[in-house]
Protein backbone atom coordinates (compact mmCIF):
# COMPACT_ATOMS: atom_id res chain seq x y z
CA UNK A 1 0.00 0.00 0.00
CA UNK A 2 0.79 4.02 -0.72
CA UNK A 3 1.59 5.80 2.43
CA UNK A 4 -1.90 7.67 1.14
CA UNK A 5 -3.48 4.60 1.51
CA UNK A 6 -1.91 4.15 5.15
CA UNK A 7 -3.68 7.29 6.24
CA UNK A 8 -7.12 6.20 4.62
CA UNK A 9 -6.48 3.08 6.83
CA UNK A 10 -5.67 5.00 9.80
CA UNK A 11 -8.65 7.38 9.69
CA UNK A 12 -6.77 10.93 10.65
CA UNK A 13 -5.85 13.16 8.38
CA UNK A 14 -1.74 13.75 7.98
CA UNK A 15 0.21 15.93 5.98
CA UNK A 16 2.77 14.42 3.65
CA UNK A 17 5.44 16.07 5.83
CA UNK A 18 4.35 14.97 9.44
CA UNK A 19 3.78 11.29 8.18
CA UNK A 20 7.23 11.29 6.51
CA UNK A 21 8.89 12.56 10.02
CA UNK A 22 6.44 10.15 11.73
CA UNK A 23 7.43 7.08 10.30
CA UNK A 24 11.21 7.84 10.90
CA UNK A 25 13.06 6.17 13.40
CA UNK A 26 16.09 7.54 15.39
CA UNK A 27 18.04 5.00 13.66
CA UNK A 28 17.20 6.21 9.96
CA UNK A 29 17.66 9.76 11.07
CA UNK A 30 21.25 8.73 12.28
CA UNK A 31 22.38 7.27 9.78
CA UNK A 32 20.80 9.81 7.20
CA UNK A 33 20.45 13.24 8.93
CA UNK A 34 17.04 14.88 9.25
CA UNK A 35 14.81 14.64 12.14
CA UNK A 36 13.14 11.79 13.69
CA UNK A 37 9.74 10.76 15.41
CA UNK A 38 10.03 10.86 18.83
CA UNK A 39 9.14 14.49 19.26
CA UNK A 40 5.68 13.01 17.90
CA UNK A 41 5.84 10.18 19.76
CA UNK A 42 6.44 12.48 22.97
CA UNK A 43 3.14 14.41 22.02
CA UNK A 44 0.99 11.11 20.26
CA UNK A 45 1.62 9.79 23.84
CA UNK A 46 0.07 12.27 25.82
CA UNK A 47 -3.11 12.78 23.48
CA UNK A 48 -3.58 9.24 23.47
CA UNK A 49 -3.92 8.99 27.19
CA UNK A 50 -5.85 12.11 28.04
CA UNK A 51 -8.67 10.72 25.20
CA UNK A 52 -8.67 7.44 26.17
CA UNK A 53 -8.99 8.49 29.88
CA UNK A 54 -12.08 10.57 29.10
CA UNK A 55 -13.63 7.53 27.02
CA UNK A 56 -13.18 5.41 29.74
CA UNK A 57 -14.17 7.61 32.41
CA UNK A 58 -17.16 8.45 30.47
CA UNK A 59 -18.02 4.78 29.79
CA UNK A 60 -17.39 2.89 32.49
CA UNK A 61 -19.18 5.28 35.69
CA UNK A 62 -19.20 2.08 38.40
CA UNK A 63 -15.56 1.57 38.06
CA UNK A 64 -13.35 3.41 40.63
CA UNK A 65 -10.34 5.04 40.26
CA UNK A 66 -8.32 1.88 40.33
CA UNK A 67 -10.11 -0.08 37.89
CA UNK A 68 -10.50 2.62 35.34
CA UNK A 69 -6.43 2.83 35.54
CA UNK A 70 -5.97 -0.95 34.83
CA UNK A 71 -8.37 -0.74 31.54
CA UNK A 72 -6.90 2.31 30.57
CA UNK A 73 -3.26 1.02 30.99
CA UNK A 74 -4.64 -1.64 29.41
CA UNK A 75 -5.07 -0.15 25.83
CA UNK A 76 -2.43 2.60 26.15
CA UNK A 77 0.04 -0.33 26.40
CA UNK A 78 3.00 -0.97 24.05
CA UNK A 79 1.79 -4.33 23.46
CA UNK A 80 -2.10 -2.97 22.73
CA UNK A 81 0.05 -0.37 20.24
CA UNK A 82 2.08 -2.60 18.36
CA UNK A 83 -1.25 -5.00 17.83
CA UNK A 84 -3.28 -1.64 16.72
CA UNK A 85 -0.31 -0.91 14.07
CA UNK A 86 0.27 -4.68 12.85
CA UNK A 87 -3.29 -4.44 12.11
CA UNK A 88 -2.84 -1.91 9.50
CA UNK A 89 0.81 -3.52 8.49
CA UNK A 90 2.49 -0.26 9.86
CA UNK A 91 5.82 -1.75 9.85
CA UNK A 92 6.42 -1.90 6.27
CA UNK A 93 6.00 1.53 5.94
CA UNK A 94 8.76 2.61 8.55
CA UNK A 95 12.58 4.33 7.55
CA UNK A 96 15.06 2.82 9.29
CA UNK A 97 18.80 2.61 9.93
CA UNK A 98 20.86 -0.17 9.28
CA UNK A 99 20.70 -2.01 12.32
CA UNK A 100 17.41 -1.95 13.06
CA UNK A 101 16.78 -4.06 9.74
CA UNK A 102 19.19 -6.54 10.60
CA UNK A 103 17.01 -6.98 13.96
CA UNK A 104 14.12 -7.00 12.01
CA UNK A 105 13.20 -3.73 13.49
CA UNK A 106 9.90 -3.26 11.86
CA UNK A 107 8.53 -6.34 13.92
CA UNK A 108 9.74 -5.09 16.89
CA UNK A 109 6.86 -3.94 19.80
CA UNK A 110 8.54 -0.61 20.92
CA UNK A 111 9.69 0.52 17.69
CA UNK A 112 5.83 0.16 16.42
CA UNK A 113 4.08 1.49 19.57
CA UNK A 114 6.29 4.85 19.07
CA UNK A 115 5.47 4.94 15.66
CA UNK A 116 1.83 4.51 15.90
CA UNK A 117 2.23 7.23 18.63
CA UNK A 118 4.09 9.34 16.38
CA UNK A 119 1.15 9.30 13.61
CA UNK A 120 -1.66 10.40 15.94
CA UNK A 121 0.87 13.07 17.28
CA UNK A 122 0.90 13.83 12.98
CA UNK A 123 -2.64 14.11 13.17
CA UNK A 124 -2.82 16.31 15.52
CA UNK A 125 -0.59 18.77 14.54
CA UNK A 126 -1.88 18.99 11.01
CA UNK A 127 -6.06 19.02 11.88
CA UNK A 128 -6.15 19.33 15.42
CA UNK A 129 -7.71 16.66 18.15
CA UNK A 130 -10.49 15.39 15.87
CA UNK A 131 -8.30 13.85 13.74
CA UNK A 132 -6.28 12.45 16.28
CA UNK A 133 -9.38 11.22 17.79
CA UNK A 134 -10.37 8.93 14.74
CA UNK A 135 -7.22 7.30 14.39
CA UNK A 136 -7.90 6.29 18.46
CA UNK A 137 -11.79 5.87 17.84
CA UNK A 138 -10.97 3.33 14.90
CA UNK A 139 -8.12 1.50 16.06
CA UNK A 140 -7.91 1.90 20.11
CA UNK A 141 -11.33 2.51 21.40
CA UNK A 142 -12.83 -1.12 19.94
CA UNK A 143 -10.72 -2.66 22.50
CA UNK A 144 -12.34 -1.78 25.15
CA UNK A 145 -15.81 -2.90 24.32
CA UNK A 146 -14.11 -6.79 23.85
CA UNK A 147 -12.72 -7.89 26.74
CA UNK A 148 -11.01 -10.92 24.50
CA UNK A 149 -9.38 -7.88 22.42
CA UNK A 150 -7.92 -6.03 25.13
CA UNK A 151 -6.31 -9.64 26.72
CA UNK A 152 -5.06 -10.06 23.11
CA UNK A 153 -2.91 -6.54 23.50
CA UNK A 154 -2.24 -6.60 26.80
CA UNK A 155 -1.18 -10.08 27.39
CA UNK A 156 -0.39 -11.34 24.37
CA UNK A 157 1.33 -14.55 25.92
CA UNK A 158 -1.40 -15.76 27.24
CA UNK A 159 -3.92 -14.97 24.71
CA UNK A 160 -2.10 -17.70 22.65
CA UNK A 161 -2.02 -20.04 25.55
CA UNK A 162 -5.78 -19.61 25.16
CA UNK A 163 -5.98 -20.19 21.42
CA UNK A 164 -3.83 -22.87 21.14
CA UNK A 165 -5.92 -25.01 23.78
CA UNK A 166 -9.30 -23.78 21.88
CA UNK A 167 -8.10 -25.25 18.76
CA UNK A 168 -5.96 -28.49 19.99
CA UNK A 169 -2.89 -26.88 18.78
CA UNK A 170 -0.34 -28.36 21.53
CA UNK A 171 1.37 -26.39 24.13
CA UNK A 172 2.86 -23.20 23.59
CA UNK A 173 6.82 -23.28 23.96
CA UNK A 174 9.73 -20.71 23.23
CA UNK A 175 13.25 -21.27 22.40
CA UNK A 176 14.85 -18.06 22.93
CA UNK A 177 19.03 -17.45 22.04
CA UNK A 178 21.26 -14.20 22.33
CA UNK A 179 23.60 -12.54 20.55
CA UNK A 180 26.03 -9.58 20.71
CA UNK A 181 27.53 -8.14 23.86
CA UNK A 182 26.10 -8.17 26.91
CA UNK A 183 25.28 -4.24 27.24
CA UNK A 184 24.01 -4.68 23.80
CA UNK A 185 22.41 -8.39 23.50
CA UNK A 186 19.61 -8.77 21.02
CA UNK A 187 17.66 -11.96 21.95
CA UNK A 188 15.40 -14.30 19.02
CA UNK A 189 12.56 -16.23 20.11
CA UNK A 190 11.13 -18.94 17.99
CA UNK A 191 7.35 -19.70 19.20
CA UNK A 192 6.25 -23.50 19.13
CA UNK A 193 3.22 -25.53 19.22
CA UNK A 194 4.42 -28.69 20.63
CA UNK A 195 7.07 -29.28 17.65
CA UNK A 196 5.19 -27.15 15.21
CA UNK A 197 6.62 -23.41 14.75
CA UNK A 198 4.69 -20.17 14.91
CA UNK A 199 6.68 -17.42 14.35
CA UNK A 200 9.84 -16.12 15.78
CA UNK A 201 9.91 -12.39 17.36
CA UNK A 202 13.15 -10.10 18.22
CA UNK A 203 13.72 -7.91 21.45
CA UNK A 204 15.92 -6.35 23.76
CA UNK A 205 15.21 -8.86 26.46
CA UNK A 206 14.33 -12.29 26.69
CA UNK A 207 10.52 -11.24 27.43
CA UNK A 208 10.32 -8.71 24.94
CA UNK A 209 11.67 -11.10 21.71
CA UNK A 210 8.61 -13.82 23.34
CA UNK A 211 5.80 -10.97 23.67
CA UNK A 212 7.07 -10.16 19.99
CA UNK A 213 6.84 -13.99 18.69
CA UNK A 214 3.52 -14.24 20.43
CA UNK A 215 2.08 -10.95 18.80
CA UNK A 216 3.35 -12.46 15.42
CA UNK A 217 1.94 -15.79 15.85
CA UNK A 218 -1.47 -14.65 16.74
CA UNK A 219 -2.05 -12.13 13.28
CA UNK A 220 -0.63 -15.63 11.45
CA UNK A 221 -3.05 -17.77 13.07
CA UNK A 222 -6.03 -15.34 12.64
CA UNK A 223 -4.81 -15.15 9.12
CA UNK A 224 -5.00 -18.57 8.76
Amino acid sequence: MSTEALVTELGGTISKELLELALTHSSHAYENGGSNNERLEFLGDSILGYLVAGYVFQENPDLNEGELTKLKNAVVSAQALASAANRINLGSYLKLGKGEEQTSGRNKVNLLADAFEALIGAAYLTAGIDSAAQIIKRHIFPLLKDPDAIREASDPKTSLIELAARNSLGSIRYEVSGTGPDHEMVYTANCFAAERLLSSGIGTSKRAAETQAAIEALRLLANA
